[in-house]
């Protein structure tokens, strides 16, 4: 029999700005894909179901249907016209990969392989956390594109922890676990800052493999623009972005909220100026803890996070290729 991978999203089932939900992952016919990873691996047993688990749904599920009949039909001036750009886009909602909180192995195991079927479809990944774990099981995936990967990490924190309690693919651990994979080559990591679970040998880890590490102090010093002419040139891209990284005045709904980190003018300058260097095949929004959240800020933030990501790939044409 074959293994049940993904479910739809919970919350009455609603998708991502109602887009259809696709359960076949074998014929899958879109440009874009929305899936939730909700649980990353828990360090105690403290952390087993943490409230970022729940932020997949809530994303889904914070723009009324007004805002849904605007987003998807109105001008938006964050891309200068409509969403899709009078293109024939389709978006699905993939809904969230089965999860178990007692059994987080065999949720990285399906994450990986619903990511690597998408993937492998040709179609944009844009993956909704749960923790800075969940990112693990899809950079593994970016295996089947058979080239190397740039690495674009946004985030408070530097994420090269070996392990934490033994657990080695924890939210301390993406970066470095993204180092040992082959077809990751280049990384950039913009927005460090504050304290977190890094000691100075992870720091020199790091700077050992060869990431260019932009803290966040470095980014607004120099610019966005700045930032982004040290990507390499070309892609492919995958980006990562813990909501930790964006400043707590537009994020607040993070566990670690830390200030001095992007601004949305900044973020939205980043997406946009990466996919215009080159294909960007996949990204994850993670740490969003909701029940930190101020008046929605948070979900109002990563709505238009997505939307800027999906817009901006059509006029850039990589959906396409």
């Amino acid at each position: 029999m074959t293994e049940k991978l993904t479910v739809p999203p919970g919350n009455k089932g609603g998708t991502f700005l109602d887009f259809p939900l696709a359960s076949n992952l074998d014929d899958l016919q879109a440009h874009f894909a929305i899936l939730g990873i909700p649980f990353g691996m828990p360090y105690d047993a403290s952390s087993m179901a943490n409230d970022q688990s729940t932020a997949p749904d809530i994303i889904r599920q914070a723009p009324t249907k007004a805002d849904i009949e605007y987003t998807k039909n109105h001008y938006d001036w964050d891309l200068g016209g409509h969403l899709f750009a009078g293109k024939d886009i389709k978006v699905v909602d993939c809904g969230n990969v089965c999860a178990d909180s007692s059994d987080h192995n065999t949720h990285y195991r399906y994450a990986e392989l619903v990511a690597r079927k998408i993937f492998s479809s040709g179609v944009i990944l844009i993956s909704l956390g749960g923790d800075h774990g969940v990112p693990i099981p899809v950079m593994r995936a970016l295996e089947v594109l058979g080239e190397p990967i740039t690495l674009v990490h946004v985030d408070a924190h530097l994420d090269w922890r070996h392990e934490v309690n033994g657990e080695t693919e924890g939210y301390s651990s993406p970066i470095r676990r993204a180092s040992e994979m082959p077809w990751i080559k280049e990384i950039v990591q913009i927005g460090m800052r504050g304290i977190g679970s890094a000691r100075e040998r992870e720091v020199e880890d790091a700077r050992q493999y060869g990431a260019d590490l932009i803290s966040a102090y470095e980014m607004h010093e120099i610019g966005m623009d700045a930032v982004l002419e040290r990507i390499p040139n070309g892609g492919p891209y995958y980006l990562t972005i813990d909501a930790d990284g964006i400043d707590p005045t537009i994020m607040p709904a993070v566990m670690a909220q830390t200030p001095g980190g992007l601004n949305w003018v900044q973020t939205r300058r980043l997406i946009h100026g990466l996919v215009r260097k080159g294909r960007v095949v996949g990204m994850d929004l993670v740490e969003i803890a909701p029940k930190n959240d101020v008046g929605n800020t948070s979900v109002i933030h990563a709505e238009r996070l997505i939307c800027n990501f999906i817009g901006a790939s059509i006029r850039a044409g990589h959906c396409f290729e």
